[in-house]
């Protein structure tokens, strides 16, 4: 039979060779009460097959799993006649009370019903035959959520905003955290709601508080679990109050709008036709206002029947009712008030149809 060559290693798995002395070598020698017809030592059978591991990619890197959890590891192997597989725990023997091992032909079964955090640790496997030995090296992690923030603190309240502090937690789950989640609530809905998330440091400013509302605050940690299963509240409210508004009234001059009359449109001539309606237009800016006087060939027609005057705006107008030949002449508009007076004039002609 030709000799076994050594076949290529798995990864994550070690061969290791035991020296043999030079006397182990040596053929074993007859005693001398042994005769010829006493019966040889038995020898090991030969190693067809050197040991192997194949270790599965998943293992290769840590292998987390959560209190409560399942393991169950599957690890193939190589080797014949059949090696022997051992497993350690940290360099130490397995618990047999809390791991359970199955060694097949060609498989090793680590097995752990309920996972809990003590079981976390380097667990190696080494497959032996003869003078030969395989090795391979799994890292497990057991987590569970973390432990809550040991305190919170409401440190200030200003304006809109209120700023908190707090402590890490003395438990971290045997992970590392990933932050912490800040909590509301107002004391007249009493409802949670989340303001920030996966939030690394240990202090913090809440801001948009609404004006009138007292609000409490508390803090999760969070690792790769979720989060904690309680939080610690304040013990102070934050009050949100209306700041008191001072409205300054600044000083000015009061302006004086008071001017004498002036006329920003004057009358217009105008030719008219006996019995028809004829009416005059002017404009004239003054304060106070002014009283408003209409002349004709500078006598008063004011309580004339003949004639409607109005003002409106500074807009004054006089209406000339069915005006016959002897109503043309000077029409003057005269507006007076208490710093002066102003007047315009306009011919009127009245001309009668052929």
């Amino acid at each position: 039979m030709e000799a076994a060559t050594a076949p290529e290693v798995a990864v994550g798995s070690k061969l290791k060779v035991k020296e043999v002395s030079p006397a182990d070598a040596e053929p074993p020698q007859a005693s001398p009460g042994q005769g010829a017809g006493s019966p040889t030592p038995q020898l090991l059978p030969p190693i067809e097959e050197h040991p192997k591991i194949w270790l599965p990619r998943a293992l290769r890197q840590t292998y987390i799993r959560k209190v409560g959890d399942t393991v169950n590891l599957l690890i193939p192997f190589q080797g014949k006649p059949k090696p022997q597989a051992i497993w350690t725990h940290d360099g130490c023997a397995l618990d047999t009370s809390r791991v359970s091992v199955r060694n097949g032909e060609r498989d090793s079964i680590l097995f752990i019903r309920e996972a809990q955090r003590a079981d976390s640790g380097r667990y190696q496997l080494r497959v032996q035959l003869g003078g030969l030995e395989a090795t391979a090296t799994i890292d497990i992690l057991v987590i569970e959520r973390p432990g809550p923030p040991q305190s919170i603190k409401l440190v200030d309240v200003w304006g809109f905003n209120a700023t908190l502090e707090w402590t890490p937690p003395q438990d971290t789950g045997n992970t590392a955290l990933l932050g912490y989640t800040v909590q509301k609530a107002d004391t007249k809905s009493g409802l949670w709601f989340t303001v920030l998330e996966h939030y690394h440091r240990t202090s913090c400013i809440v801001s948009d508080l609404i004006i009138g509302n007292s609000y409490a605050f508390r803090v999760f940690a969070e690792n790769q679990c979720g989060l904690s299963e309680t939080a610690p509240i304040t013990t102070d409210l934050a009050h949100i109050q209306k700041a008191a508004t001072v409205y300054k009234i600044k000083g000015f001059a009061q302006r004086d709008f008071s001017e004498a009359p002036k006329f920003t449109q004057p009358l217009a001539d105008c030719t008219t036709v006996t019995g028809y309606n004829t009416q005059l237009f002017c404009c004239v800016r003054a304060s106070p206002r002014p009283k408003i006087i209409w002349l004709k060939n500078k006598m008063d027609i004011q309580g004339n029947p003949k004639y409607r005057a109005l003002t409106h705006l500074g807009i004054c107008s006089l209406e000339i009712r069915k005006p016959g030949p002897f109503d043309g002449g000077i029409y003057t508009c005269k507006a007076v008030n208490p710093l002066g007076e102003a007047s315009v004039d306009c011919r009127v002609d009245v001309k009668v149809p052929n």
